[in-house]
């Protein structure tokens, strides 16, 4: 399962996630084989640039990760490039990948949401989201996703999709309707109550900034009382150098799992019970 949205204040867009639960499956009428923590989601640490996939998970899994190692070798995007030239590289760079690749193991079908940002701009920059599809039949379709224009969803996609909706509509009647916090809300809550067996794990998240010159960016998660990051559990000694967000998707200290003093709360604007 996956989601991206946008945040807009009065100047635009002004953030753009996209999450993803953790877990691959190998679901069939004999069996429910599960691994809750894959990587599903990247992020460019040079570039404004963040991607998220559902469906096949060896291909994107790997070639994703190539690809955001390329990026960030200043391999393959200049520093003047436009949203629209890097998605057009990076069709290029999936289609030269899937014609090599043996298709009798695509397990099914792929779905990879690229959000990006101008990485050169005078005045506020701008957001796109772009969405490359591809069929068993080998070629990819790229559609750019249209930006609304009110904090909320851009996408959701794979097999947990409906359930998310489902309760989407209900979040969207609650006092958070066309807010960021929303989407991630509906979203957490959708985990944590999810009856497909082909999702579950904890969420991960990347995100971009307006700020001008920052790249891509991972959050740590917060989940049940857990620190999770790309969907792993993280026990270690050092907390600070990412930001950490909880369920409610409130800016939460990562050493004691609390939120700052000084951050905005972000309670559900629904009843869930």
């Amino acid at each position: 399962m996956l989601a991206s949205w946008i945040g807009v204040d009065t100047h635009g867009i002004g953030s753009a996630y996209i999450v993803t639960d953790s877990r691959f499956s190998w679901c069939s009428t004999k069996t429910n084989h599960v691994y809750d923590y894959g990587k599903k989601v990247f992020a460019s640490k040079l570039y404004p640039e963040i991607f998220g996939y559902v469906g096949d998970v060896l291909f994107p899994s790997v070639v994703l990760s190539q690809l955001v190692d390329i990026i960030d070798s200043e391999l393959l995007f200049k520093k003047d490039i436009s949203c629209i030239k890097k998605s057009e590289i990076v069709y290029d760079f999936l289609s030269e990948k899937i014609n090599v690749y043996p298709k009798d193991y695509l397990g099914s079908e792929i779905s990879i949401i690229h959000i990006s940002r101008d990485t050169i701009v005078h005045g506020y920059p701008q957001f796109y989201a772009f969405q490359y599809s591809l069929k068993k039949e080998g070629e990819w379709q790229l559609d750019v996703i249209e930006m609304p224009n009110v904090s909320g969803l851009l996408t959701v996609l794979g097999s947990g999709s409906k359930e998310f909706r489902n309760n989407y509509e209900n979040f969207q009647k609650g006092n958070n309707s066309d807010t960021s916090r929303n989407t991630f809300h509906c979203f957490s809550y959708t985990l944590s109550n999810i009856k497909c067996c082909s999702c579950g794990g904890a969420p991960q998240l990347v995100g971009l900034y307006r700020k001008p010159n920052s790249s891509g960016k991972h959050f740590g998660i917060i989940y049940n009382g857990q620190r999770y990051f790309l969907g792993s559990p993280i026990q270690t000694a050092q907390y600070q150098n990412i930001e950490w967000r909880n369920e409610l998707f409130e800016l939460v200290d990562g050493e004691t799992m609390v939120i700052f003093e000084d951050a905005e709360r972000q309670p559900i604007g629904i009843k869930t019970s």
